[in-house]
């Protein structure tokens, strides 16, 4: 890209930028029925173009399972659309609070209002429920979007920027995409809000420059997601969950099961139900296999090859679970004899590796955990009650299934993102709209409210029986030799 063309793109965007604050200004309260308008014509579109979508996702990544398009890309954007069209009426009305019992008889509300400009910056892996997603939330919530589209899905793109061209004008919902060769002139605009998903390291940067604007920030960021079988459960069960959740989008999920903790008693039975449980998805061979997906682009496919490559040099034993084959389309691998100076016990793997730890004691498991950054997601197997609240006490992470991988993320009535290194901030759901909206206190005193009572000259009756009865006498042997008694607010000394 030419410097030339590169100042047009970052003209361009700070025009839509501006003409979508202005358009906000005229604007800045959208009603309940132009709200659910904007999510009915989103929801329309998205199924109309549903089958363009799939086939430029499919072409994005060399090739992409059109089915978990259709499962993680497409319906899960519908249904986050159908929670907030059920919701958003509710959502929109302010809600009542309760004053002191000093204010009593005066009004006290939160008004939810729009925040104003939204910037969604979008990451690869799922391009369209991860655009659409946020999309949806910030529409709910009334505001103007602008979104930054990964350079990593240019078909996705062009598709996504006809979708949404034809459905809104620029002023409501602009796109941008691979044109912006510096991602920092996005982030550096005065947003209302930003809503980033990706890595810890770029979200580290995003928050650096929305800083310069005091622009508040979602960062959804993923991490090292355990998977923690507890002594006594089911192994192969638990197995042919994980290796679900790991080959899904061939691991390509901030959600994804990073690493199974089992009990050491456990391991080989679990290693050979996870092999089993890959082979009965997908069979001996993914190469060309029409359900199982390929690495986004070869640098990502490089980065697998070197984490296993480096696992090996350092001792490990890795299982592959299917006969690898040229291109990106790489099996799942299973490695044991994890030590923590590999590569794969240091950073998020994001791919179809799966390292396993074993342990011997549930305090062992827990410590591995907690030794680490806290993660986006924790899996827990067993059906042992005690112990796993015992894990939901003595952790912490973004969000947590139970038996089984990820679907707590599809339940768009609970509020989904990360906590520590795995994010900040939450969206779906009721919490969502709130993350996109300012609650904005309205305290209303009634007509004949005495507030004059408060007012100086300090010290009436009124005002001594007030203090006396919040905050009683303080203790005088703290008090410092040199205050006077006729200085203290509440003396009687007038």
């Amino acid at each position: 890209m030419t410097g030339d063309t590169s100042m047009e793109t970052e003209l361009r965007l700070r025009g839509l930028f501006d003409r979508q604050r202005a358009a906000f200004a005229a604007q800045p309260f959208p009603s309940g029925t132009q709200r659910k308008t904007h999510l009915r014509t989103l929801k329309s579109q998205l199924l109309r173009y549903q089958d363009k979508l799939v086939a430029a996702i499919s072409r994005d990544f060399g090739f992409r399972a059109p089915a978990e398009t259709q499962m993680m890309d497409v319906l899960g954007s519908v249904l986050e659309i159908n929670h907030a069209l059920s919701h958003v009426g509710r959502w929109m009305r302010s809600r009542r609070r309760s004053t002191e019992l000093l204010f009593m008889s005066n009004s006290l509300r939160v008004h939810y209002q729009p925040k104003g400009v939204v910037g969604v910056i979008v990451p690869w892996n799922f391009p369209v429920y991860l655009a659409l997603g946020p999309l949806a939330a910030a529409l709910a919530a009334g505001n103007r979007v602008l979104l930054k589209l990964s350079d990593a899905t240019p078909a996705t793109n062009e598709v996504l920027a006809s979708l949404l061209a034809e459905a809104f004008s620029e002023e409501w919902v602009a796109v941008v995409g691979a044109e912006l060769e510096d991602p920092n002139f996005f982030t550096a605009l005065p947003f209302d809000h930003i809503v980033f998903t990706g890595s810890p390291a770029v979200g580290r940067a995003v928050m650096r420059t929305a800083a310069q604007n005091l622009t508040p920030v979602t960062l959804e960021l993923g991490g090292k997601s355990p998977a923690l079988l507890l002594p006594g459960c089911d192994p192969r069960d638990a197995a042919s969950r994980i290796a679900h959740g790991k080959a899904i989008n061939a691991g390509q999920i901030c959600i994804a099961p990073d690493y199974a903790l089992v009990p050491r008693a456990q391991v080989e039975a679990f290693v050979e139900g996870v092999k089993d449980a890959f082979a009965r998805l997908y069979g001996p061979s993914v190469c060309d296999h029409p359900d199982y997906t390929a690495i986004v682009n070869e640098r990502h496919g490089q980065r697998i090859r070197d984490l296993l490559d480096d696992a090996r040099s350092k001792g490990a034993h890795v299982i592959a679970c299917a006969e690898p084959g040229a291109g990106r389309r790489i099996p799942l691998h299973i490695v044991t004899g994890v030590r923590k100076d590999m590569r794969i016990a240091q950073e998020e793997i994001f791919g179809p590796i799966l390292p396993v730890l074993d342990y011997d004691s549930l305090d062992d498991a827990l410590g591995i955990i907690n030794a680490g950054p806290r993660p986006l997601a924790l899996y827990c197997f067993g059906h042992d009650a005690s112990a796993r609240r015992r894990v939901l006490e003595h952790t912490h992470s973004g969000g947590v299934t139970i038996n089984d991988w990820g679907w707590h993320v599809l339940n768009h009535d609970a509020p989904f993102g990360g906590i520590g290194n795995s994010g900040m901030g939450t969206y779906h759901g009721e919490e969502g709209f709130r993350e996109l909206s300012h609650a904005r206190t309205v305290f209303k005193r009634h007509r004949w409210f005495p507030v004059g009572l408060f007012y100086p000259p300090y010290g009436s009756f009124v005002q001594r029986l007030i203090l006396r009865l919040w905050l009683g006498r303080g203790d005088p042997s703290l008090s410092p030799p040199s205050a006077r008694p006729s200085q203290a607010l509440g003396s009687s000394a007038r």
